[in-house]
């Protein structure tokens, strides 16, 4: 089947080959990773990284960062569990109390950076340092277990029996589900809205999109919380995966997060990325760190690995954007 040009031309074209040629490297090292049981345990040992990678991608497009997730989605963990211990173990209830709790977190984001101008990555990181602390002192550092059996048994429902371990048929994880709406949502508003445009427009040069009529600040306020109600459905669905909650458990997980995104193809100049990318992203980094732990090569390689491939991908993108600019002659028209 012959690949169009446009395709071939594209970053997520090149990306997904990258994805491939890891694959095919790691399989022939350990062939156990090409198993079902492997690769369903990647797919849900990364579902949660996937949804806040979707989330944070707005954000990046703006050019802006967010370094608060890690600490966001602890906080949601927190209280989608306390929630179901003390308040009601109505599933339905539980998830949007976490899209609530993570979209008041955002919200509160996007009003420092829209409203009082402060920079994304001092709002953000100003914001990460509070939320662990209260996270720290309300539980101490102490794991809430014993969560409701209807919601554990939520968190073990699979979409389908693949294959047999033991006497427990294994399938597609419920929590499939919340990713793919979350993608074709994050889609849907990326290509097919006034705001999505308004978001690449933001990325790609901040006074021609306020010139052009887009509100920068509302925009910029709507993409934080609605980072925030993505970050808040992602702690609830770890909750329902690992059906306890660790406080400590995603202390330094917003770098995997903003790494993903640009493995992804994702300018962290803005103006370029993709739901798509995104999720290619995720999936080499979720293979890269799969293969080297099959590979049984030390956790600190793995770091260093994303690290070089990371500061790699940035690197690409600030010389191909001082590239683009060298070629291109600017214009600009002066207000009346």
């Amino acid at each position: 089947m012959k690949v169009p040009q446009r395709l071939k031309q594209s970053r997520e074209f090149g990306i997904f080959l990258i994805l491939l040629a890891v694959c095919i490297i790691v399989t022939v090292a350990a062939p156990s990773f090409f198993s079902i049981e492997n690769l369903f345990d990647i797919l849900k040992g990364n579902v949660v990284l996937a949804i806040m990678a979707i989330g944070m991608l707005p954000v990046i497009l703006t050019g802006g960062i967010d370094v608060s997730v890690g600490s966001m989605v602890a906080a949601i963990t927190i209280i989608v569990g306390n929630f179901l211990m003390k308040g009601s173990d109505n599933i339905l209830l539980a998830f949007v109390v976490g899209c609530l709790s993570g979209a008041f977190l955002g919200l509160i984001n996007g009003l420092l950076i829209a409203k009082l101008k402060i920079p994304p990555i001092v709002a953000t990181l100003g914001m990460m340092s509070i939320i662990s602390g209260i996270s720290l002192y309300y539980t101490n550092g102490n794991w809430i277990t014993g969560l409701p059996k209807n919601f554990i048994d939520f968190g073990r429902t699979t979409l389908g029996s693949f294959y047999q371990q033991g006497d427990e048929m294994i399938g597609l994880p419920v929590q499939l589900v919340f990713l793919v709406f979350v993608a074709v949502l994050s889609w849907f508003i990326l290509r097919h809205t006034l705001v999505g445009r308004g978001i690449y427009a933001i990325g790609g040069n901040r006074v021609s999109a306020e010139r052009v009529g887009y509100s920068v600040d509302n925009i910029t306020v709507f993409l934080y919380a609605y980072e925030g109600f993505v970050v808040g459905l992602a702690g609830a669905v770890h909750t329902s995966i690992m059906r306890q909650v660790d406080p400590n458990a995603f202390n330094g997980f917003e770098m995997q997060v903003i790494s993903a995104v640009v493995l992804g193809g994702a300018s962290t100049l803005g103006g370029y990325g993709s739901v798509i990318g995104t999720l290619i992203g995720v999936a080499l980094f979720a293979v890269i760190n799969n293969g080297l732990i099959l590979m049984h090569i030390p956790t600190f390689w793995q770091k260093i690995v994303v690290g070089i491939v990371l500061i790699a991908s940035i690197s690409f993108d600030v010389t191909q954007k001082k590239y683009w600019e060298s070629h291109n002659t600017k214009v600009d028209i002066e207000e009346a």
